[in-house]
């Protein structure tokens, strides 16, 4: 098993590659092509930051509708829609710049980490226990949903998690890349990579404004395990507590990293394991299949076998178009920048640092993890360098402090998403195959992690206060 990051999540393995490889195409700043990607993404992003958050009251509660939103949304439809098709080579050019500018958010969260490092061990037992939240949560509430909508046993692979790309490793191994467990978890990861970060946005905008919650509750139970999740949760927190920005930031980055650790192991040892026998008890194990005889059956409102061939390739085959590092750090630092001066209303060289700074440490992570084959991820090594450079033993903490925040988090995630949304249209067709059962199925899934590791975390706060 070696390490993967996809689609701009952070995961722990990778899953097994397709058989054929595609053909590789290498998009620069030379080709024009490229130039439609970042003018699409400079416009988008822009606007989505002027346009601002849009509050909608709900009786006792509301939802706040942040730009990334409206990035995502924007970027979705433009490259999804049949009028003029953003073209595929250019959706998976965004893919490839989605991951590095996640890099570039993780980077931009570490410098709260190292501030907040007290917190952060005060914190320590809450951190640990509000992980069963995001490890048992779907297993609890979205697999009996699922049940009761007879998904069939392509129930357990899409509600043993909220499904990752880690998780396609740990179902092949147990039932087989051709098992309908499969199926569930390519069913659930387009469905998350589509609609996951809307979705928490929205619920964790509802539980801010309900006020029940810590906001160090809810930082964190964003860390659900997927980066562009957690930052969007994260974003409405700290929009609903800005005065606690810093802590918020520091937390959400933290659990996610303890979930993208502990996923793979509690996955495979506890989990998956869980979901497949409690799928068996709500069952009766009347539906269950042994996993040589997987391949001759497909439940109504999952993948049917003969389409798992194409949407696998789709999800898992590696980007067929190649884009320098260079050409992805430049992207993202100017359109941050633009975001940047949009949200402030100003312009400082202390962004131009910032900037600069973040691409060194989203280098350094790189670089390390292509020396280490990847057995040392980059997101580790850009978190933990990001948090010690900030952290009381180094002598440039109180001016890095300084300096990073002249870069607003919500600016950067607003970038982040609109690239996503950018390379999202060619998924849509995908949400066709699936079937509407993984709708409501997936929407609890992800809402069950984030809500229940809150409740854990809000009580484990209250015991160790």
């Amino acid at each position: 098993m070696t390490t993967s990051s996809t689609r701009g999540e952070s995961a722990t393995v990778s899953a097994p590659a397709p058989t054929s490889a595609p053909s590789v195409v290498r998009l620069t700043l030379r080709d024009r092509r490229i130039w439609a990607l970042i003018g699409a993404l400079i416009l988008i992003a822009v606007g989505a930051q002027a346009i601002g958050p849009i509050v909608i009251p709900l009786g006792i509660a509301s939802i706040t509708l942040l730009p990334m939103i409206w990035g995502i949304l924007a970027g979705t439809i433009v490259s999804g829609q049949k009028w003029k098709p953003f073209p595929i080579d250019l959706q998976q050019a965004a893919t490839v710049i989605m991951g590095v500018a996640v890099l570039f958010l993780v980077a931009r969260m570490s410098f709260t980490i190292g501030p907040n490092i007290p917190l952060l061990l005060q914190a320590g037992p809450a951190l640990l226990l509000q992980e069963v939240g995001h490890l048992f949560g779907t297993i609890l509430l979205a697999l009996p949903l699922a049940v009761l909508l007879r998904m069939g046993p392509a129930t357990v692979g899409a509600t043993f998690s909220i499904d990752r790309e880690g998780s396609f490793a740990m179902v092949s191994e147990r039932y087989g890349s051709d098992s309908p467990q499969y199926r569930g978890v390519l069913s659930m990861y387009v469905f998350g990579t589509i609609f996951g970060a809307v979705i928490v946005s929205l619920i964790a905008s509802l539980a801010a404004s309900l006020g029940l919650f810590d906001p160090l509750a809810l930082a964190m139970g964003a860390g659900v395990g997927s980066g562009s999740m957690m930052a969007a949760a994260a974003s409405v927190i700290v929009s609903a507590h800005p005065d606690m920005q810093d802590q918020v930031l520091a937390l959400a980055a933290t659990s996610n990293l303890i979930t993208g650790l502990l996923g793979l192991y509690i996955g495979v040892w506890v989990s998956l394991p869980l979901a497949d026998r409690f799928y068996k008890l709500l069952t009766r194990n009347k539906d269950a299949e042994l996993p040589g005889r997987a391949a001759r059956t497909s439940p109504e409102g999952t993948l049917a076998t003969a389409e798992v061939t194409t949407v696998e390739t789709a999800v898992l085959a590696k980007p067929a178009v190649r884009v320098p590092l260079w050409v992805s750090l430049a992207v993202i630092s100017v359109a941050g920048l633009l975001v940047a001066m949009v949200a402030t209303k100003h312009a400082s060289f202390d962004m131009v640092i910032t900037f600069a700074l973040l691409a060194v440490l989203v280098v350094a992570g790189l670089g390390v993890a292509k020396v280490t084959r990847g057995r040392v991820p980059a997101i580790i090594v850009v978190m933990t360098v990001g948090a010690f450079l900030t952290s009381p033993l180094s002598p440039i903490a109180t001016w890095l402090t300084g300096v990073s925040a002249s870069v607003d988090f919500l600016a950067l995630i607003t970038v982040m998403l609109t690239i996503a949304g950018l390379s999202l249209g060619k998924d849509l067709p995908m949400l066709k195959s699936i079937g509407w059962k993984i709708i409501p199925v997936g929407i609890v899934s992800i809402t069950a992690s984030f809500v229940l590791a809150s409740i854990v975390a809000e009580f484990a706060l209250g015991l160790w206060g």
